[in-house]
């Protein structure tokens, strides 16, 4: 288990990413990041799905798809260099809101064993706003073809990354 709290230098919001070794080959990755925009906001920019791949780094595709019970089923690609060759892992979610707290997530189909995890938005308030805690919690189970230590450091970097890029949208742009 460890705990990261990254600030590269005093304008970038700090992100805190913490890495639970669920067992040998699982692992649970979160990252927490205070947005000064209400939970409205941030709700909105995270269910915009399709929208993902215009801000979020290496989020290479999004889209809806039919969901055969009439549910939320979202296909979602992500592409990067990893050790000098490309690496893209394809994942189809469904996906549960609870407006406004959480947005829970499981893999029904993918490149990995086992993904699945949740968005959590908690209000706080700064000079009488309020603003929100948003916390992302992934499970992840990779195949054995894939290497797990690559894919802890990998991940927790790009869950930094990711917070950060919603974080400058929503202080950003006006929805």
């Amino acid at each position: 288990m460890g705990i990261d709290s990254s600030t590269p230098d005093h304008n970038t919001p700090e992100v805190a990413i913490q890495v639970d070794k669920l067992s040998e080959r699982q692992r649970q990755i979160s990252a927490k990041i205070q947005i000064p925009q209400p939970i409205e906001k941030v709700w909105k920019i995270l269910t915009d799905y399709e929208s993902l791949p215009d801000f979020i780094p290496n989020l290479a595709h999004s889209r809806l798809l039919e969901h055969p019970e009439g549910g939320i089923r979202l296909e979602q690609i992500g592409s990067q260099n990893l050790l000098n060759f490309k690496f893209c892992a394809r994942v189809v979610l469904d996906l549960e809101e609870l407006f406004p707290k959480l947005i829970q997530f499981n893999m029904v189909e993918g490149d990995f064993k086992g993904f699945s995890g949740s968005w959590c938005l908690d209000p706080y308030f700064f000079s009488e706003q309020q603003g929100t805690i948003l916390c992302y919690t992934i499970q992840i189970w990779p195949k054995l073809t894939m290497p797990i230590s690559i894919i802890e450091r990998r991940l927790s970097k790009d869950l930094q990354t990711n917070l950060l890029a919603i974080h400058q949208r929503a202080t950003e742009f006006s929805l």
